[in-house]
Parts: C-alpha cells; structure tokens; sequence
C-alpha cells in the first residue's frame, strides 16, 4: 500500500505536476541550506541536494511517509546555474542562453521512513534555447518569473517563449520528472496508481 507522500519543497511547479498526475501530497519544506553542498557535476548536485531536502523532513516524521526531495539546476556551457541573485543577473544570464542548448538536470529522491530505504535518480533534458531580442529579455526579467527559476526561465510560464525545443522528458524542465518518479516508486515496491480515486 502506498504510504502518505510528503513533498519537502515550496516548489508551485511541483505541486502543479503531482495534483495533474492525481498524486495525493501534503507539502513540508525542508529549508535545507543548498551551500551546504558544493559538487562541479551536476547529475550529483541535484541528487546530493535533492536527497539531503527529504531526509530533514523524514526526520521529522512520525508515521511512515514517503518523502520527496528535489532540486533542479540547468547546466550550460560548463556552468552550473540555479537562480539568479537578482534582475540583473537574470538578464546576463538569459542574453548567455540565447541561442544555445542547456541541460536541465532534476534530482530526484525518495525517502520511505517506513521501510528505512532511500533512493536517488536524476532527470535530463536537453534544451535548445530562442533568441529573444534584449527588449524581450527585458521584459520578461521585469515579470519577475525568472528570479525564481533554476535556469531563469520557467517552462510552464512565460518562459516557454523562449524554447524552441527540448529533447527528453517535459515535465522534468517544471520541476519532476514523472515518468522517473514513476519507477522510483515501483522500485521501492510501490504503485502511484494506487493512489487514484476508483
């Protein structure tokens, strides 16, 4: 039987994908500090992080739960980048994507407090980046959707614009990969269809 999902993230992308799924949640933040954790490959910074979220909310459990954790980073050009400090910084970062493909790297990991297991995956997308004239850019910094974005641009918003494709799995670039965490879930021994209403 599947247990209660704690989702340990403020993430309104993320809340969105799971109640699309039909994916009962309750949500906890972790408030985990990310600075903890400094790692140059990407593939193990956001599972690193991602897990270090669910296990400071697995902690606080009583009942066994199943804790998500993730955390998405976009890597071009060899650079990690999260979230932009601040408007400015949003703008140089989206006139340096302009034209190029990105990797949308997700992180994903679920702690089962019942059974004291824990798993780790990550999700990838390529992403090939518009070119959006300095005007645009400006224009969208000035709606403040890419402040609080990993990568500065949020696929489900406004952002969209500004991609001309991706290759890889779509609702990785909002925030979960729902296919990955389909088979996390069944490789804990569970179903997420167990969660639909008949």
């Amino acid at each position: 039987m599947l247990p209660p999902i704690v989702l340990a993230s403020q993430s309104t992308a993320r809340r969105q994908l799971l109640e699309a799924a039909g994916i009962p949640y309750r949500v906890q933040p972790s408030y985990f500090d990310e600075s903890q954790i400094q790692l140059t490959e990407p593939a193990q910074l956001v599972q690193k992080l991602a897990l270090a979220k669910a296990e400071v909310v697995a902690a606080q459990q009583r009942d066994p739960v199943l804790v998500l954790g993730a955390d998405s980073i976009l890597y071009l050009q060899g650079e990690i980048l999260g979230k932009p400090a601040d408007a400015a910084e949003a703008e140089r970062r989206l006139r340096q994507m302009r034209g190029q493909v990105g990797e949308l790297y997700t992180g994903h990991a679920l702690v089962d407090t019942g059974r004291g297991r824990r798993l780790t995956h990550y999700g990838l997308t390529r992403i090939f980046f518009a070119k959006p004239s300095d005007e645009e850019i400006r224009a969208y910094v000035a709606t403040g959707e890419p402040l609080a974005c990993a990568g500065c641009f949020a696929m489900d918003g406004r952002g969209s614009l500004f991609v001309e494709r991706i290759e890889g799995c779509p609702s990785n670039v909002i925030g979960l990969s729902l296919p990955l965490l389909r088979h996390m879930v069944q490789e804990l021994g569970y179903s997420l269809t167990e969660a639909w209403d008949p």
